[in-house]
This record gives structure tokens, C-alpha cells and sequence, in this order.
């Protein structure tokens, strides 16, 4: 016998009315306005009848290729390698960028006396499950950009400077772990979401959209 809706965990229940959202919109069974109104109200609701409702008169369920798409998709880039063990960022009366692509060491130091850098995960490559950044901010700061699906821990020291964490974490106990450490002295430290999880969403079922059609 199945377990009462009511009973299971909310978000199992979220996860796959989501997928079945995306699914049918990606298969021109839903307007774009009526996939987004229903997404809104699945990623919002904390009630386990009202979520599944949304999928209801849906028809179409998830299938093998769209796991993949999503996987490849929502899941970091993990590529385990014995690669740099320490990066630098230095930005004295000035700053950096480091986006795109690109590998990432198992431990980053960023040093921003005046300036700051901006430091994007989104796409990047992480080679070690924990990544340690270590920052120095006097007068300057850093912004971080981070994906959805990994787990952020702050334990940077702050004196007359702040660190803000605006990227809620989605990612599993076995995703990659951003730490920050460091001093922030007279400067702050922004980490945040690239993008948030709806715009990923949407980005994501418009690219299904176009591979079905």
C-alpha cells in the first residue's frame, strides 16, 4: 500500500511534480504561463496535497532521457584530479575576475588590499569534494557566485566588515563544500546564487523545449 501523500517528505513530493512540470511543458502540454504559475506555487507551498495537485491532470511522466538532461544539467562538474593544491587571487588598488569554466584547486587564497575580485563557481570544474577559499579583505571585498547544488560553510573572522551569505544551499551531504575563511576587516564578503533555483528551472525546461521541438 502507497503512503499517504500527506505523509511523505515534502520534498520528494516537490521534486517530482517539478520534474513533471518540466516534462510536459518541454512536450508543449503546458503554456509557459500556466508552467510558471504552477512552478511558483510547487517550489513555495509546504503542503503535500496542494504540490501534487499541480501534476494531476498531467499525463506525461519522466522518462530516462530527461533524468540525464537534468543530471547533466543540475548536478556539479566534478572531475577528482591531482591537480593545483593552492590558487591565488591578488588585487591590490585594483581587481579580478575568474569565470567560465574553469578548474578549481582545493584551496583558493584571495588577497584584496583596495580592490576585490569576483570568483564565479557556477561552471567551474571542482577537483576535491571540500574547497577550501581563504580570504584576506582590508578596505576591499570579494563577491562570490555560487550554484545551487553545493553546500556553502562561512567561518570567516570580521572586524568593522560583514560576510553575507544570500545563496541558500540545495546541495545533498555528498555535494562539493565551498568553506570560507579568513579575515574581513573593513570590507565584506557577498556570496549568492548566480541564479536562482526558479531561473534554473525555467532556463533548464526551455532547453528540453527545444530539444523536443
Amino acid at each position: 500500500m502507497p503512503v499517504k501523500i500527506e505523509d511523505r517528505p515534502t520534498e520528494a513530493v516537490r521534486d517530482e511534480v517539478i520534474d513533471q512540470l518540466v516534462m510536459n511543458y518541454s512536450h508543449g502540454k503546458l503554456s509557459f504561463e500556466a508552467f510558471e504559475r504552477r512552478l511558483d506555487i510547487a517550489m513555495n507551498s509546504q503542503n503535500n496535497v496542494e504540490i501534487a495537485a499541480l501534476a494531476e491532470d498531467l499525463d506525461l511522466e519522466v522518462d530516462k532521457d530527461y533524468v540525464e538532461n537534468k543530471q547533466r544539467d543540475f548536478e556539479p562538474q566534478f572531475a577528482p584530479h591531482d591537480g593545483e593544491n593552492v590558487d591565488y587571487m591578488v588585487n591590490i588598488f585594483g581587481g579580478s575576475d575568474r569565470s567560465g569554466c574553469w578548474s578549481v584547486a582545493k584551496e583558493l587564497r584571495t588577497i584584496s588590499v583596495f580592490g576585490g575580485s569576483n570568483i564565479d563557481f557556477s561552471e567551474a570544474v571542482f577537483s576535491q569534494q571540500r574547497t577550501t577559499l581563504k580570504v584576506f579583505c582590508l578596505f576591499g571585498g570579494e563577491n562570490v557566485y555560487v550554484p545551487e547544488n553545493v553546500n556553502v560553510v562561512s567561518k570567516a573572522f570580521c572586524i568593522f566588515g560583514g560576510v553575507s551569505n544570500k545563496a541558500p544551499s540545495f546541495g545533498h551531504k555528498n555535494a562539493p563544500t565551498i568553506i570560507i575563511e579568513g579575515f574581513v576587516v573593513f570590507g565584506g564578503v557577498d556570496i549568492k546564487l548566480k541564479r536562482t533555483i526558479k531561473e534554473k528551472f525555467v532556463a533548464f525546461a526551455d532547453s528540453m523545449k527545444k530539444m523536443f521541438n
